[in-house]
């Protein structure tokens, strides 16, 4: 392996995360199937990746201590940097002199003595006098943007939404890796059974409380194992899991998933029905309604019919009053999954957020009339903004008055979020913080 192979590797990816708002998650899986890297390199790579676009707009606060804001940087030099100044702040494997070493080769490699000697000058000052702290920002709000890496734009909106307090402890809660959750298909497996399996492995795990079928692995790779490949399981947050287990589905119901893809709550539902009855998927691209026949053919369930449409055009092809659940989980910011996607926070605004909370609207208005009399229906998104969950419910009761939001959904919910801060008169959301979950909502509407 060349020297500096996996440093240059991980300006790789960042360099396309920034330049093409490409999604971490999948470059990072891209290049660990291609690159052949040890599982050690593998885990550095995974953590300075994720680490630096989560501190993005700290590192550029403290990288601003030691560079002229009127000195302007290649997009590389200001890539590297920041992951070099990361894994001398925030990582303790790699002493700082090894990092300053490789950072000035990649900087010989990649342009010339001049740029070199800069990226040499920057770090060892930083090696030498420290990063500054955050107590000269006096501004509330700013120094909460700066000091977690978030927008003050987003920071503002949450502080007018939850409060400082609760703020403060989401975007802290973001910058941390949540455990990884998997959910039993229990056609075929229970959960006492796969726990067994994987403890004997040397996995750490233990049952979810969301949902009887999940569990959460605190030590391990799921990937790897036989259970995974043979579809004896698969990869679900714990907050999705409420999803299936809060739509109430039976054997031989008819069920409609709106907005399925990639299928995670759609064979969920299945497993839910016993694979019996029938259950329409939609997406709105067909290589993604794809993705949802693999997902329910790999955990061998038979009942999914999955197609590509419109959500708002499902009337096309469904009479009214055709089904006994919906579920509607409806394309959002995806503001509650920035842990595991940190590139969202910066790649989002507010009329992006405004935007959205219209289309949902508009999608559980044309898909509200394809529910039975007495039918139960599902709202959910894995945001955290009160104008794309409570707001669209709320309008959307306003206008129809033959719903309502269940009052069984809030004495159905598990045990462990009954007593949760984020219950309101229109349902539940979830925050990263509170059960080491995705940001999360959902409700239940009953048609009359």
């Amino acid at each position: 392996m060349k020297p500096n192979f996996l440093r240059n590797t991980i300006l790789d990816v960042l360099i396309r995360i920034e330049k093409d708002q490409g999604f971490s998650h999948l470059l990072v899986d891209h290049e660990i199937k291609s690159s052949g890297l040890s599982p050690k390199d593998v885990n550095l790579l995974t953590e300075v990746v994720y680490g630096t676009m989560q501190r993005k707009i700290t590192l550029d606060y403290y990288i601003s201590h030691f560079v002229s804001s009127k000195k302007k940087l290649d997009l590389w030099v200001k890539m590297l940097l920041r992951m070099s100044i990361y894994q001398m702040v925030y990582l303790d494997k790699v002493p700082d002199h090894a990092i300053i070493h490789e950072s000035v080769e990649i900087a010989k490699q990649r342009g010339h003595k001049g740029i070199s000697g800069f990226i040499n000058g920057v770090l060892r000052s930083v090696q030498r006098d420290g990063v500054p702290n955050f107590d000269n920002i006096k501004d509330e709000v700013k120094r909460l943007s700066i000091e977690t890496s978030h927008p003050e734009w987003l920071v503002s909106r949450w502080v007018k939404e939850y409060g400082v307090s609760t703020t403060k402890e989401m975007c802290q809660a973001n910058l941390m890796k949540k455990p990884q959750s998997i959910r039993i298909q229990p056609l075929r497996i229970t959960r006492e059974e796969a726990m067994e399996r994987l403890q004997n492995q040397g996995f750490e795990v233990t049952a979810s409380p969301f949902s009887p079928q999940g569990i959460i692995v605190e030590k391990g790779n799921i990937l790897s194992t036989d259970l995974f490949r043979d579809g004896l399981v698969s990869i679900q947050d714990q907050s999705s899991m409420l999803v299936g287990e809060m739509l109430d589905a039976h054997p031989q119901m008819v069920v409609l998933d709106a907005c399925s893809a990639p299928g995670g709550k759609a064979t969920h539902i299945a497993e839910k029905m016993e694979n019996q009855g029938v259950l329409y998927a939609y997406d709105l691209h067909k290589k993604k309604a794809n993705l949802i026949t693999k997902k329910a053919n790999q955990l061998g369930l038979s009942i999914i019919q999955a197609n590509q449409s419109d959500a708002r055009k499902l009337q096309e092809q469904h009479e009214k009053e055709s089904f006994d659940r919906i579920l509607i989980d409806a394309p959002c910011s995806g503001l509650g999954v920035i842990r595991g996607k940190p590139e969202i926070k910066y790649n989002k605004n507010e009329e992006d957020v405004k935007r959205l909370s219209e289309i949902q609207l508009d999608i559980l208005t044309h898909v509200a009339p394809l529910l039975k009399r007495d039918g139960l229906l599902i709202y959910s998104t894995c945001t955290v903004d009160v104008e794309e969950n409570e707001q669209v419910v709320k309008e959307f009761l306003s206008n129809h008055p033959d719903f309502q939001v269940d009052p069984g959904f809030f004495e159905e919910l598990p045990n462990a979020v009954q007593n949760a801060s984020g219950i309101t008169t229109f349902g539940l959301q979830l925050f990263p913080q509170s059960y080491n979950t995705d940001g999360f909502f959902l409700t239940r509407l009953r048609k009359h």
